[in-house]
């Protein structure tokens, strides 16, 4: 049975840092590319970044470059995105994808919130 399970969100301030984690299970992990999509209230879903099965290449959309570290344990099954210096607008359910050609799995999501 494939799963992803994401883990590692909450309440957080402004400028401060989460670490959100994604554990795979039921398929073989080191194949699959990650992806981390984000979805706000009231807006449509969006690419946060992705890494190469190998973890060799990175991706990331602009907005969150430099603030936003995508990484991957294949040793673990695991994919993890690092997040500094949030900002309210980062507040939204954060879901974890793994793509192969045709092949798609999506975790349940995470919620993040950003608030003083």
């Amino acid at each position: 049975q494939v799963q992803l399970v994401e883990s590692g969100g909450g309440l957080v301030q402004p400028g401060g840092s989460l670490r959100l984690s994604c554990a795979a299970s039921g398929f073989t992990f080191s194949n699959f590319a990650m992806s981390w999509y984000r979805q706000a209230p009231g807006k449509k879903r969006e690419l946060v970044a992705t890494i190469s099965n190998s973890g060799s290449a990175t991706n990331y959309v602009d907005s969150m470059k430099g603030r936003f570290t995508i990484s991957r344990d294949n040793a673990k099954n695991t994919a993890y995105l690092q997040m500094n210096s949030l900002k309210p607008e980062d507040t939204a359910v954060y879901y974890c994808c793994a793509r192969k050609w045709l092949s798609e799995y999506w975790g349940q999501g995470t919620q993040v919130t950003v608030s003083s």
